[in-house]
């Protein structure tokens, strides 16, 4: 009888729990406040049609792609934001080869010091130096960008929630309200400096809009509109962020074929070895 009643106790016990925390949410919002009036202006999170190639479980990475993403941090997005956490041989994982990687170095400085004087100064980087940042501090960065400072995009789409669809979506969004959504929240507004974009977590970026047609001229001849160079950049900082992404889930496949081939074999040993054994009766 005891352990009949602790069996219905902790029965019960275990429903509550799951029932509070199936609650737990709907209760967490009711009491929070409502959310501001900018929320009427968010939209869900897009993809280029088809999505992108290195996702889903069979993805791979495409290097024309990446190197194509390159070319567009390099010529749009270095100006601003750092790669901190990516050295240039790291690109030798592009399809750039030992001689392109060390040129493609050499086009960027590095902070060093010089051998003579020992004064601080600027190098040609080499393959093992990091991407540098473009400002020399935050104070300088704040400066130059209306008192915001651009965020290191080495882990980006690891930081953001969705986050490749995230950095897509904000490379393509910036339009003006929807005049329902205004209508809605007629008292919003964008402050001056700021800019409106439907995927940025509160609506007003200081970030403006980097991305127009032919605004650089790809090495493959693929054209650079808008969708395309979001496309290809949103790929490249997929990589920096997961470098081993794709050979992750190709691991992943090799570790489900033995785990089977290991049920099987353990399902006729079991056949083979205890199949015949009958337990005895108490």
């Amino acid at each position: 009888m005891t352990i009949r009643l602790a069996s219905i106790i902790v029965g019960l016990a275990l429903t509550a729990v799951l029932v509070l925390w199936s609650l737990a949410p709907g209760l967490l919002n009711f009491a929070l406040p409502e959310d501001p009036p900018y929320y009427a202006y968010q939209e869900e999170n897009i993809q280029p049609a088809g999505g992108f190639v290195f996702e889903g479980p069979l993805g791979t990475w495409d290097e024309q792609q990446l190197q194509r993403g390159y070319q567009v941090y390099k010529e749009v997005c270095s100006a601003c934001h750092s790669l901190k956490y990516v050295a240039f041989r790291n690109l030798e994982q592009l399809g750039y080869n030992e001689a392109e990687v060390r040129a493609e170095a050499a086009n960027w400085n590095v902070p060093g010091i010089d051998p003579l004087t020992g004064e601080a100064t600027t190098r040609p980087a080499t393959p093992t130096d990091y991407f540098p940042s473009p400002y020399p501090n935050d104070v300088a960065a704040r400066a130059a960008n209306n008192n915001a400072i651009p965020p290191d995009l080495s882990l980006m789409t690891k930081a953001r929630k969705d986050g490749t669809h995230y950095v897509y979506s904000l490379l393509l969004g910036y339009n003006e309200p929807d005049p329902e959504d205004v209508a809605k929240s007629p008292d919003f507004e964008t402050p001056a400096g700021l800019y409106f974009n439907e995927y940025f977590y509160n609506i007003n970026i200081a970030m403006p809009p980097q991305l127009y047609p032919d605004l650089i001229t790809y090495s493959d001849g693929t054209e650079a509109t808008p969708e395309q160079m979001a496309e290809d950049v949103t790929a490249f900082l997929t990589w920096t962020a997961e470098p081993s992404l794709v050979e992750r889930k190709q691991t992943g496949w090799f570790v489900i074929g033995f785990l089977f081939f290991a049920t099987i074999l353990a399902f006729l040993s079991y056949k083979q070895v205890w199949a015949g054994l009958k337990p005895k009766k108490t």
